[in-house]
């Protein structure tokens, strides 16, 4: 009688865990958690506490600089842009996590089914992702938003449309590595299905690096979102974002310097502090 290795059975939470203690444990990263969890909640709760409304202007303190009134000063139309940056940020978090969210769902699930099913199946699906790699990025989002025009949903359905690309290529990768295992060999000799193999014993072990990937992806995607706001394809005025504030300070960054400098240092900070989140969990996951 052959012995079979026992299938391997994981803990989801043993990566959370991992990820969290990574986290403390590094005094950098802690505050960056802290700042990014801050920035968050503001942003968030801007309808609770935004001085004036993102759209209410007044145009007897136009371009005014930093007051007690206006701590931020005010843009060319007299819109506080304290309260900009807030509502802004509402814009930017939420294009960043739903977007990442929706390219890693749609990475994960492709990766893994390419790669469980392999041969020609596996082939096939990795050419659509080779041609959808081949779009230029920029044109692609100009035809959608002439073809559908601008809003906040077809901006999560672009940038979501090229993003779970290199998800799906890892996720793919791993899977091809992790079916040939011992314990996943032993699963189907056990008659297990191949879904019952991807939730049982693949996406356990993919969970560090979709963690790594997830975190990486949020500042990245906030940044497309704001390099399509700079071209004026990003959300509809007066609705701001980070990105189409700085656009706007950019314009008169001689008149009005403010109009610049701080919506662009609350956006540098906070994809400087996503960044050192994504890095430190790429180092705790050895990726």
């Amino acid at each position: 009688m052959t012995l079979l290795p026992k299938p391997a059975e994981f803990d989801d939470s043993r990566a959370l865990r991992k990820a969290l203690a990574a986290l403390r444990s590094d005094k950098l990263c802690a505050a960056c958690c802290a700042v990014t969890l801050a920035v968050a909640l503001a942003c968030f709760s801007a309808p609770l506490i935004a001085p004036f409304a993102y759209d209410a202007q007044n145009l007897s303190a136009a371009a005014s600089p930093p007051s007690m009134q206006h701590p931020l000063g005010t843009d060319m139309l007299g819109r506080d842009i304290l309260s900009r940056i807030l509502y802004g940020g509402r814009v930017s978090f939420a294009v960043g996590l739903l977007a990442t969210f929706v390219s890693i769902a749609i990475g994960v699930c492709y990766g893994m089914i390419s790669g469980m099913a392999g041969g020609r199946t596996d082939s096939a699906m990795m050419r659509v992702v080779d041609i959808i790699y081949s779009l230029p990025f920029t044109i692609f989002v100009i035809l959608l938003m002439i073809a559908f025009g601008r809003s906040l949903w077809l901006i999560f359905a672009a940038i979501g449309a090229v993003e779970w690309l290199t998800m799906a290529r890892i996720v793919r990768a791993m899977t091809l590595d992790l079916k040939s295992r011992q314990f996943a060999e032993a699963a189907t000799v056990l008659g297990q299905t191949k879904f019952g193999i991807m939730r049982r014993h693949i996406f356990p072990n993919l969970l560090g690096s979709v963690l790594v990937c997830a975190a990486l992806t949020v500042p990245s995607v906030m940044l497309l979102e704001s390099f399509l706001s700079f071209l004026g394809l990003g959300v509809q005025a007066p609705l701001p974002s980070w990105g189409s504030m700085i656009k706007d300070g950019a314009e008169y960054m001689e008149d009005a310097p403010w109009m610049l400098v701080f919506p662009a240092l609350v956006f540098s900070a906070t994809l400087y502090c996503l960044n050192k989140i994504g890095e430190t969990l790429s180092e705790a996951f050895g990726k």
